[in-house]
């Protein structure tokens, strides 16, 4: 892989360094490293499976749920080795929020859908539950269309209202990086561009780092782009150089249409 020079101001708050996924004996992802910076967002493209949420995954320790699955190497969050054996993989998780290709609202009220994670880590005060639902609510950029609904089933609102809300509850417990696995592939294009104007918004605050199947939403949203290809991250730029000036072959291929 090309090693890029430095590439962003902002300090690093997830690197990932010589990682190697393993579904069985099947190796996924090959001696994986990548620098995730403050404030910025990093778009994961390739092919359909060359690893991307593969990879995705293994930064908050999602594969500890997934049968057969093993990582090696060392993903470190502010200098912390996440598989470290006293690292708590739901405090991680806290920390890291996930955000999936699907909406999955849980079949419950919209409040109770935001609230659920802070309730989960101990916060039973109702007025801080309604400030957090609110605050989170008006950070996803639901709370105006949702606000005289709390009561009402999450599963009432649209595709994309629903991405919103499931926003809004990783956004509920504070976490300081955002994955997301092609937030906006199920989504129409008005829902689309919301969602990207929404991760835009959140990069000023978070660490995004999201899978995206379109290379034009990568060079609309992001800051940072990793070429994935065959379970090896190729190249590592800035957005505009990775589109415009790729220093991969292979990059440039996939870039101008030649495969994927």
């Amino acid at each position: 892989m090309t090693e890029p020079e430095p590439l962003i101001a902002t300090a690093e708050k997830l690197t990932a360094t010589n990682v190697d996924i393993y579904y069985g004996a099947f190796h996924a992802i090959k001696d994986a490293s990548l620098k995730m910076h403050e404030s910025t967002v990093t778009a994961l493209i390739g092919p359909s499976g060359c690893g991307k949420s593969t990879f995705l995954r293994a930064l908050n320790r999602m594969h500890d749920l997934t049968p057969g699955a093993r990582v090696t190497g060392d993903i470190q969050l502010d200098g912390f080795n996440i598989y470290a054996p006293d690292s708590d993989p739901v405090l991680i998780r806290h920390r890291i929020g996930m955000v999936f290709q699907r909406p999955n609202p849980f079949p419950k009220t919209i409040f109770e859908n935001v609230v659920y994670g802070p309730k989960i880590h101990g916060e039973s005060n109702r007025a801080t539950l309604r400030e957090i639902a609110e605050q989170s609510l008006r950070q996803a950029a639901l709370w105006d269309e949702v606000k005289d609904r709390l009561d009402r089933s999450a599963l009432d609102l649209s595709g994309g209202q629903q991405q919103r809300l499931c926003i809004a509850r990783v956004l509920a417990v504070n976490p300081e990086v955002i994955l997301m696995d092609e937030p906006a592939s199920a989504l129409d294009p008005i829902a689309t561009s919301k969602i990207e104007d929404l991760i835009g918004e959140l990069s000023s605050k978070y660490t995004v780092v999201i899978v995206t199947h379109s290379m034009q939403q990568a060079a609309r949203i992001s800051d940072i782009t990793a070429f994935f290809h065959l379970g090896e991250i190729v190249e590592v730029g800035t957005t505009n150089q990775i589109f415009t000036k790729p220093r991969e072959k292979r990059t440039e291929d996939y870039i101008t249409g030649r495969f994927g």
